[in-house]
């Protein structure tokens, strides 16, 4: 863990001594993002662990560090957790992206569609095109609320 620590810690210097304030809400290379997150949730009501795939589509905004687009994240437990949701996007520095989500969650067994809200920071390094990075979720819905942490995997054009 203490590793972990360490090279957020390496990352984010890195980002502060870099930042450049005329930067989009992602690198000059695109203003479009196709990315997945993978990680493990803790469901807190539930008190348990299950697996998150996250997926996004994001525009970034011209000459902004704001980005709008969609998600969807499926955790796949005995309830089969879905959320869809129109995702709000900050870059305050460059790699670090902050969003906010609100949308509708849904069971495959409960045909019931509730509020939830993501949270979510994400924090990428660049390889091409492509980049990759630790991402960290806090999420609400009305049944439960959960944390993840996990690690993102995105495409720019």
């Amino acid at each position: 863990m203490k590793t972990l620590h360490i090279i957020i810690l390496l990352a984010f210097t890195q980002t502060l001594a870099a930042q450049d304030p005329d930067s989009s809400i992602h690198s000059d290379n695109h203003e479009n993002e196709i990315g997945i997150a993978n990680s493990p949730v803790y469901l807190l009501k539930e008190k348990a662990f299950a697996y998150s795939l996250h997926a996004h589509y994001i525009r970034g905004l011209k000459e902004t560090k704001f980005g709008i687009g969609i998600g969807y994240e499926r955790i796949f437990d005995e309830h089969k957790h879905n959320t869809m949701g129109i995702i709000l996007s900050y870059a305050p520095l460059e790699h670090l992206d902050l969003s906010l989500s609100p949308g509708i969650t849904f069971d495959d067994n409960d045909a019931k569609l509730n509020f939830g809200i993501h949270l979510e920071a994400l924090y990428e390094f660049e390889v091409g095109i492509f980049h990759i990075g630790p991402v960290a979720e806090f999420a609400y819905a009305v049944e439960d609320y959960h944390v993840s942490l996990g690690l993102h995997f995105g495409f720019g054009f």
